[in-house]
C-alpha cells in the first residue's frame, strides 16, 4: 500500500516538473499531473528504457536515473499532447502508439496466443 502511495506522489511530481518544462502547468491540475507522470513513465518504459537500460517508476524503481527516464517519458507525452490540443487527436495518437506496440510485440514473439494469432492474421500485416 505504501509503495502505491509513493508511486502516486512521485508520478504527480514528475508530471508537475514535466508540465513546468513544457509550459503547460497553468492549464492542468493535480489529477492531470498524476496521469501525465504515470502514463509518461509507461511511455518511457516502452521507448526510453530499452535505449538506456534503466527501469521506470512503474517498475518500482525510484532511483535518480529511473526518475529522469520517467520525466523524459512525461515530457514526450506532453509534447505529443501539445501537437494535438483536443482530446480526440491525443487519443488517436495514443491508440496508434498502442497498436504499433502490439504489432511489434506479437510479431517478434513466438506466441501462440489467440490475440497474437489474430494480430498476425490482419491483412496489412502480411
Amino acid at each position: 500500500m505504501i509503495n502505491f502511495i509513493v508511486w502516486i506522489i512521485v508520478g504527480a511530481l514528475i508530471g508537475w516538473v514535466a508540465s513546468i518544462i513544457m509550459k503547460t502547468n497553468s492549464r492542468q491540475g493535480l489529477i492531470a499531473d498524476i496521469i501525465v507522470g504515470i502514463v509518461g513513465a509507461f511511455l518511457a518504459g516502452i521507448f526510453l528504457s530499452p535505449l538506456f537500460n534503466i527501469g521506470t517508476i512503474n517498475e518500482g524503481d525510484f532511483s535518480i536515473p529511473a526518475l529522469l527516464v520517467s520525466l523524459g517519458g512525461a515530457i514526450i507525452l506532453l509534447a505529443i499532447s501539445k501537437l494535438f490540443r483536443n482530446v480526440a487527436g491525443f487519443l488517436v495518437v495514443v491508440i496508434i502508439l498502442l497498436l504499433i506496440y502490439i504489432y511489434f510485440s506479437c510479431w517478434t514473439m513466438e506466441s501462440t496466443s489467440l490475440f497474437c494469432a489474430s494480430v498476425r492474421a490482419l491483412p496489412f500485416v502480411q
